[in-house]
C-alpha cells in the first residue's frame, strides 16, 4: 500500500482511512488482515504481559497514592514490547505485542479503582480502630470491580470501535497503535525509541528516589518557606506552591497544556479566591486556620460536590449510547449478526456465554458481599443491587470519556455512587464502622468496574486499527486482571505500613481522603456539608453550560496546589516544544519525542518510587543535614535543570527530507 501524507508525518504505517469516518460503501481493512490467522497469544506473549502488569502495578499504585494520578501504563509498555520483540528477533511481533500491552495495561486501570477508594479504609482507621481492612477484600474487591468491567464493556465494544470510527479521537490509543505499528513498519526506530524511553527513566527514577530518600533538595517547592510567604499565608490566606518530581512534570506534559490549565484552574479557584474568603471573612474558627486546614476540611468539598455532578452530566449525555449499545448486544444475542462472527477480526466472545459470566460474576459478587463484608443477607442484596445499577449505567461514560480527551472520570462517579450507597445503607440500618466498610469496599468494586471498561476501550480500539482479534484481547484481560488485582492489594498493604495515608510524611492520596470525608458523617452521625456539596454541583453545571471540562476543573478543586502546578509547568512544556518551529512536520516530531521522555520520566519516577518505599521499609533513614531553606533553593534548581533537559531532549529531533 502506497503511503499517504499523513502516514508520512505520523508515521503510523497505517492505512489513510484510519483516522476519518468512512464513505457509505467504504471498509476499513487493519494492518494484519483479517483474512488470515495472525500469531497472537502466545507463551511469550502471555508471560512478557504479566511481567508487565506486575511491574506498572506496583509503580501505578505509589505514584497514584502519591500524587493522586494514575499515569496510562498503555504506551510505556507498548514501546517496551516493541524494544523486546526487536532485541529478541521476533517475525510478525504485531498481534503478540498486543496481547501484551493489552495484559499490562490492566495494571493501570486496576491501581485506578482501588487506590482511589480502599486507602479510605485506612485512613479511617486512625480514627475509628475497630475498622478492619484485610488483603482479601483489597483483593476481591479490585478482582470482582475488573471483571465486571470487561464483561459489561464488552456488549458496547462493537458501538464505540466499530460503528463510531472516525467519530471519536482516542488520544491514548492513537498514541500506543502509533508505538506498536512504527516497530512493525520501520525497522530500527524501536530501537531509538527504547533507548530513549530507557535513558528518561533512569533520569526521572533516580531524581525522584533520591529526593524521596535522601531529601538532598525539596520535594516542595512552597512560599510559606520564606518569612514574606508565612507573612502573606497568615495574613491573606494565599500561598503557591509546587511540587519538583519528575513523574508529575511528564505527567503534566503528556495531559497537555488545555486539560492542565483547567485542573490548574480549579485549584486556584479554590486556593487564591474561596480560601482566602473563608480565611478573612469567616468565623473565628475559620480565621484561625491555615489555608491547608481550610483546603482539608472545608473547601475541598465544594469540588467533591462538583466532581459528583460531572458524573451525573456525564450519564444524561451517554443515555443513547447506553439504549443503542444494548439493542446490538440484544440483535446478536438473538442470532440476528452471526454473519460478522465468522470474521476473525470481529469476534467477540460469544454473547451467550457473556451474559452467563455476567451471572456467574454477580453471583459472586454478591457471595462476597454477604460473607466477605456485611454480613446480612438482605443488606447484602441491596448492596449488590446499587453496584449493578450504577457500574452498568456509568459503564458508557467512562468509555466515552477515554474515546474522547483520553481522561477517565471514575473518581467523581465513585464519589456519587459513594453517596448514593451510603444514604441507602442508613436507611435500611447499615452504618457505623460496619457501614464504612461495606461502603468502601462496594465503592471499590464499582471503581474498578468504571476504570476497567474505559480503559478496555483503548485496547479493543488499538486491536481494530491493527487487526487483533476481539474474542482474545477480552479472554485474556481477565489474567491481567488477576494479576494486577494481587499486586496492588499487596503494594496497599506495604505502603500503608511504611508511610500511611495520614499525617507527616504521608503518601497524600487524594482521592481516597476525599472518599474519607465524604463517608465518615454519613456513617458516623456527623454534619454532612450538603450546602458545600450543592455550591459544587451548581459551579459542575455552569461550567457544563459554559462549555468549561466541569470534571476537570472539579478535581483540580480537591487536588492539592502543589500536585497541580507542576501539570500546568508540564502543558506549557508540552505547547512550547510543539509550537517551537514554524515547520510543522518538525513540531509533530518534536511533541511525539517529548511524550516519549515524558512517559519515562512517569514510569521511571514511580517505578524508583516504589524502590524507595523498600528502601524505608528495610528500615534506612537518612538524616539531611541541610537547612530547609537551602533545599527549597536546591529543589527549585533541580526542577530547573529538569525542565531545561525535557525541553533540549524533544528539541532534539528535526525531519528527513
Amino acid at each position: 500500500m502506497k503511503e499517504t501524507d499523513e502516514n508520512l508525518t505520523t508515521g503510523t504505517g497505517l492505512p489513510e482511512n484510519a483516522f476519518r469516518e468512512l464513505g457509505a460503501d467504504e471498509q476499513y481493512t487493519p494492518v494484519m488482515h483479517p483474512a488470515h490467522d495472525q500469531a497472537e497469544v502466545t507463551p511469550y506473549s502471555v508471560i512478557t504481559g504479566i511481567v508487565m502488569a506486575i511491574i506498572f502495578s506496583a509503580a501505578a499504585a505509589y505514584l497514584g497514592l502519591k500524587v493522586g494520578q494514575v499515569f496510562e501504563a498503555a504506551i510505556p509498555i507498548a514501546i517496551i514490547a516493541v524494544g523486546l520483540s526487536n532485541a529478541l528477533g521476533k517475525k510478525s511481533p504485531l498481534g503478540q505485542n498486543v496481547i501484551i500491552q493489552s495484559i499490562g495495561a490492566c495494571s493501570g486501570v486496576i491501581v485506578a479503582g482501588a487506590i482511589f477508594t480502599l486507602p479510605a479504609l485506612f485512613i479511617l482507621q486512625a480514627t475509628y480502630p475497630d475498622i478492619t481492612v484485610e488483603f482479601y477484600q483489597i483483593f476481591l474487591s479490585s478482582l470482582l470491580g475488573g471483571i465486571l468491567g470487561i464483561l459489561f464493556f464488552i456488549p458496547f465494544r462493537r458501538y464505540f470501535v466499530k460503528d463510531m470510527h472516525g467519530k471519536y479521537p482516542f488520544p491514548e490509543a492513537t498514541a500506543t497503535t502509533q508505538v506498536l505499528i512504527s516497530g512493525e513498519a520501520k525497522g530500527s526506530s524501536e530501537g531509538g525509541q527504547a533507548k530513549t524511553l530507557i535513558v528518561a527513566s533512569l533520569i526521572g527514577g533516580i531524581y525522584d528516589y533520591i529526593v524521596a530518600t535522601f531529601g538532598w533538595w525539596a520535594e516542595n517547592v512552597t512560599s510559606t518557606a520564606s518569612t514574606w510567604g508565612q507573612v502573606i499565608a497568615e495574613k491573606t490566606k494565599v500561598v503557591l506552591s509546587c511540587n519538583t518530581g519528575a513523574a508529575l512534570l511528564g505527567l503534566g506534559y503528556i495531559v497537555g497544556l488545555k486539560y492542565a490549565f483547567v485542573i490548574f484552574a480549579g485549584s486556584i479557584f479554590v486556593w487564591w479566591i474561596v480560601i482566602p474568603l473563608m480565611g478573612t471573612y469567616g468565623s473565628e474558627e475559620l480565621m484561625s486556620m491555615s489555608p491547608d486546614g481550610i483546603f482539608r476540611d472545608y473547601a475541598r468539598m465544594i469540588g467533591i460536590g462538583g466532581i459528583a455532578m460531572a458524573g451525573v452530566i456525564g450519564i444524561i449525555k451517554s443515555w443513547g449510547i447506553i439504549r443503542q449499545a444494548v439493542g446490538l448486544a440484544g440483535r446478536e444475542l438473538k442470532g440476528k449478526s452471526s454473519d460478522v462472527k465468522e470474521i476473525r477480526w470481529q469476534m467477540d466472545i460469544s454473547m451467550k456465554h457473556i451474559v452467563f459470566f455476567i451471572v456467574i460474576a454477580l453471583v459472586a459478587v454478591l457471595l462476597f458481599f454477604w460473607f466477605g463484608v456485611i454480613h446480612t443477607f438482605w443488606q447484602a442484596i441491596v448492596a449488590w443491587a446499587v453496584v449493578t445499577i450504577i457500574a452498568f449505567l456509568f459503564t458508557t461514560v467512562a468509555a466515552n470519556a477515554i474515546a474522547i480527551v483520553g481522561s477517565n472520570p471514575v473518581s467523581g462517579m465513585t464519589l456519587m455512587t459513594l453517596i448514593i450507597a451510603s444514604a441507602i445503607f442508613v436507611a435500611i440500618g447499615l452504618n457505623g464502622t460496619s457501614g464504612i466498610v461495606a461502603s468502601m469496599v462496594i465503592g471499590g468494586v464499582v471503581c474498578t468496574a468504571l476504570s476497567m471498561a474505559g480503559g478496555f476501550v483503548t485496547d479493543l480500539k488499538i486491536g481494530y486499527w491493527l487487526g487483533s482479534t476481539p474474542k482474545k484481547q477480552e479472554s485474556w484481560k481477565f489474567l491481567g486482571t488477576l494479576v494486577s488485582a494481587a499486586t496492588v492489594g499487596g503494594v496497599i498493604m506495604i505502603l500503608n505500613q511504611v508511610y500511611g495515608f495520614t499525617g507527616e510524611d504521608a503518601l497524600v492520596a487524594p482521592q481516597a481522603n476525599a472518599m474519607a470525608k465524604v463517608i465518615e458523617p454519613l456513617m458516623m452521625g456527623g454534619d454532612t456539608p450538603w450546602i458545600l456539596y450543592m455550591v459544587g454541583a451548581i459551579l459542575a453545571c455552569i461550567l457544563n453550560w459554559l462549555g468549561v471540562p466541569a470534571l476537570a476543573f472539579c478535581l483540580g478543586m480537591f487536588i492539592p496546589l502543589s500536585l497541580n502546578t507542576p501539570m500546568l509547568v508540564g502543558g506549557a512544556i508540552a505547547y512550547f516544544v510543539s509550537n517551537s518551529s514554524n515547520d510543522k512536520a518538525v513540531n509533530d516530531a518534536r511533541r511525539d519525542r517529548g511524550t516519549l521522555l515524558s512517559s519515562g520520566l512517569i514510569a521511571g519516577g514511580a517505578l524508583f518510587g516504589v524502590f524507595a518505599a523498600i528502601t524505608r521499609f528495610a528500615g534506612f533513614e537518612y538524616v539531611n543535614p541541610l537547612s530547609e531553606g537551602l533545599t527549597q533553593i536546591l529543589g527549585c534548581v533541580a526542577y530547573l535543570l529538569l525542565i531545561c533537559y525535557l525541553i533540549w531532549d524533544s528539541k532534539r529531533v528535526g525531519i528527513r527530507h
